[in-house]
């Protein structure tokens, strides 16, 4: 069996398990009142809406690794994956304080950090490594988390981020990872049908920081330097969009000076929404980006340093600009 073909599999299990597990998980959540309550502010959807939809994505993607040996890093990811989901699970079922989100976060990333899954470059020691991989993986599980505020958006961006770190894992014979993110990105669009506007399921935060984690983690676990030095940013690239909306955020509340981890309809998403997008067509274009910025991490790492420094100039110039249009738009009405 063929490496691709190998992924195709896969992928398709994992769709296929994640399909069939949603609805079931759908019933379950509404049995014993596992929903998400509409507020009337940050919340504005109509009906309750059942939570457990990142429980099926999980399953399906563990049950559908079933030919991926499991190393001490695939091994690692699992865990601390696992870790993640039953803290998502338990913020779900009721309401945990943001310090004590952070705190089992932690403890996730630590599992993979333990393992020697970190950022591993040669011009970057160990003693320094070691907190900039803390750091990435604590904000690429919480940036999947804070862009799951519509319908469709966290688990499709997800998975187009999932096959772009699927062709970089498998570019570098890293088997294990490109496997492994198949099977998240097949898990996330056999579960996107039931989360598309109108969403009859939500992730919630074990589904999105699950993702996240996960995401984080394979990110960091490749080779991205052999050609320049500057592709050391391809990861924070096909991550880009969850990224930049996080820091976007983050920047709005601190100019406003609001408290940066207090929930405000301050999101890049929200944004395109009150400008003149459409829910759907906002959802399809953070798609777009993720696999304009997916395909440029790629063009990095396989170009020379002049070519790189094109690409990552052109970026951060439009990141800018859409940075500064974004935050004009009124969103007090």
């Amino acid at each position: 069996m063929t490496r691709w073909l190998a992924y195709a599999v896969t992928f398709v299990l994992a769709a296929g398990l994640a399909a069939w597990l949603t609805p079931r998980m759908r019933e379950a959540a509404l049995r014993f009142g596992i929903v998400d309550q509409p507020d009337g502010k940050l919340k504005k959807h109509r009906d309750p809406v059942p939570y457990l939809g990142g429980l099926a994505i999980y399953l399906a993607f563990l049950l559908a690794l079933v030919t991926l040996p499991f190393d001490q890093e695939v091994l690692a990811m699992l865990l601390a994956g696992s870790i993640v989901v039953l803290l998502g699970l338990l913020d779900d079922l009721g309401q945990l304080g943001p310090w004590t989100k952070l705190f089992g976060q932690l403890v996730a990333v630590l599992v993979l950090v333990k393992s020697g899954l970190y950022i591993q470059l040669t011009f970057l020691p160990a003693w320094m490594a070691i907190p900039v991989s803390v750091l990435w993986l604590l904000a690429s599980c919480n940036a999947f988390n804070l862009i799951d505020i519509m319908d469709g958006l966290s688990a499709g961006t997800a998975a187009v981020a999932a096959l772009a770190l699927m062709a970089v894992a498998d570019a570098n014979g890293n088997v294990a990872s490109a496997t492994l993110v198949a099977s998240l990105a097949g898990a996330c669009l056999g579960f996107l049908p039931y989360n598309f506007e109108p969403a009859r399921i939500y992730m919630g935060d074990a589904g999105a920081l699950f993702l996240g984690l996960t995401l984080g983690a394979v990110a960091m676990d490749n080779a991205y330097t052999r050609q320049n030095l500057l592709a050391a940013v391809a990861p924070a690239l096909i991550l880009g969009v969850p990224l930049f909306d996080m820091l976007f955020v983050m920047y709005v509340r601190y100019r406003r000076g609001m408290p940066v981890m207090l929930g405000s309809p301050d999101h890049v998403a929200l944004r395109l929404r009150k400008w003149r997008l459409t829910t759907r067509q906002t959802v399809l274009a953070s798609y777009g980006a993720t696999a304009v910025l997916g395909s440029a991490a790629f063009a990095m790492t396989a170009v020379p340093l002049l070519g790189a420094e094109w690409i990552l100039g052109s970026l951060a110039t439009m990141a800018l600009i859409c940075g500064a249009w974004l935050r004009r738009i009124d969103m007090s009405l």
